[in-house]
């Protein structure tokens, strides 16, 4: 909980990261920030689908379409999150010179998308009722 703490202190003072260990090559802390942007674009997608949903299926049942707005909305919010807290914590173990951190977060957010998804085909399928 501590390191976690420290990290989110870091999302605001990223120069406080140059504290630990050594400068690294460059193209590695590009890189990270480029993961860094490719999960700010799934969260982006994620809360656009949110929207999608609950402002183009007004015939769905409201609270399947509520739900499933939500859903994806809080995907969205949770891979945003996510993606700064990753950024960090490779950020540190890259310039400490440490394995990159592994994360169950990329196999339980393609769990939640796929039961969404599921979700919307038997939505599909049964059709829906206003």
């Amino acid at each position: 909980m501590i390191d976690f703490v420290r990290n989110v202190r870091l999302w605001f003072a990223p120069e406080r990261v140059r504290e630990e260990g050594g400068t690294p090559d460059y193209r590695f802390s590009l890189a990270n920030e480029r993961t860094f942007l490719a999960w700010l674009r799934t969260a982006l997608a994620l809360i656009g689908g949110g929207f999608a949903v609950d402002q183009f299926l007004p015939d769905l049942r409201w609270g399947w379409r509520v739900g499933l707005a939500l859903a994806l909305l809080a995907a969205g919010v949770l891979s945003s999150l996510r993606a700064v807290n990753h950024w960090v914590r490779c950020e540190r173990a890259i310039r400490r010179g440490e394995d990159l951190p592994a994360s169950r977060f990329p196999a339980v957010l393609s769990l939640a998308v796929a039961v969404v998804a599921l979700v919307m085909v038997v939505v599909v399928l049964a059709g829906w009722e206003g």
